[in-house]
């Protein structure tokens, strides 16, 4: 008996979605990962037949994971599908046999495709999305160490634990939490804001709309330099150390050493201080004399 599988391929941050000839019986025209039926699903099955759908080389497709079978209808019977995800650095994209367009897309995005059905579900059992939980202003951490208290516990959660694969607060995003998941009922039945038995989680009042596109995202995960925004003639305010509160003009800026040389100006002495970017706070600039 023949097996089914749907593979899908990622190339850094996007997925790849090919659309099914307007000619093809099941689910024409719409966009889809690359569907297979092969006697043994195994490596060379995978790879050759991505490959033949995509042009992608077989020998530049790695396959990251499995995910379990989910029942598909096609064609008026029942068939169990297995989601597959693959990678590849391969941008070049030929699509062919059931294929006539390719595009390469945030997985964010995937909710506003019209796609073949469960694929957005099919592509969370071996990837992952974002989510955004809105918390109370200031109390982000609290609630971080919450949802990973109660992922470390058992109960109500059992089903949606190894489900959530990351918790992050960026310093800079007030009022919100990104979380990792395969699904958002996973993320509304850790916040207890999915209808079931989990307790609503004090502080996270809800998960925003739809899947995250990653490209909204990445931006707050990627460091920044502790100098950015700060130029020679800014003027800033010491937030630490013994001359907290104290006001300065920066003379010198160090991005390798994430320092800034300043002078304080309103002291009866001017005195040049060195210190790191991050322990002052940009009130205003001036222009240089």
């Amino acid at each position: 008996m023949a097996e089914a599988f749907l593979a899908f391929i990622r190339k850094e941050d996007e997925v790849l979605l090919l659309r099914r000839s307007k000619e093809v019986a099941e689910s024409p025209a719409l966009w889809d990962g690359v569907y297979g039926l092969v006697d043994v699903i195994d490596e060379t099955s995978v790879t050759s037949r991505v490959e033949e759908a995509t042009g992608i080389p077989a020998s530049e497709l790695t396959i990251v994971r499995n995910g379990q079978s989910r029942g598909l209808e096609i064609g008026g019977r029942l068939v169990d599908v297995t989601p597959i995800l693959l990678h590849t650095t391969h941008e070049e994209i030929q699509a062919a046999t059931l294929y006539t367009e390719h595009e390469w897309i945030d997985p964010g995005t995937i909710q506003h495709t019209n796609t073949t059905p469960l694929l957005s579900e099919l592509y969370g059992d071996v990837a992952a999305y974002v989510y955004i939980v809105k918390t109370t202003i200031n109390q982000e951490q609290k609630v971080a160490q919450e949802m990973q208290a109660r992922l470390s516990g058992t109960g109500s959660l059992r089903d949606s634990k190894d489900e959530i694969f990351g918790i992050l607060h960026p310093p800079q995003m007030r009022g919100y939490l990104f979380i990792e998941a395969s699904a958002r009922h996973h993320v509304e039945n850790l916040i207890g804001r999915g209808g079931g038995a989990t307790t609503p989680l004090k502080n996270a009042k809800a998960v925003l709309g739809g899947e995250a596109p990653l490209k909204d995202v990445t931006p707050y995960l990627e460091p920044k330099a502790a100098t950015v925004g700060i130029e020679i003639g800014t003027i800033v305010e010491i937030a630490t150390g013994a001359f907290r509160g104290e006001k300065a003009r920066v003379t010198n800026v160090s991005e390798n050493k994430d320092e800034i040389t300043m002078v304080l100006y309103e002291a009866a002495i001017p005195m040049e201080l060195t210190m790191r970017a991050d322990h002052v706070r940009i009130i205003d600039r001036i222009d240089e004399d």
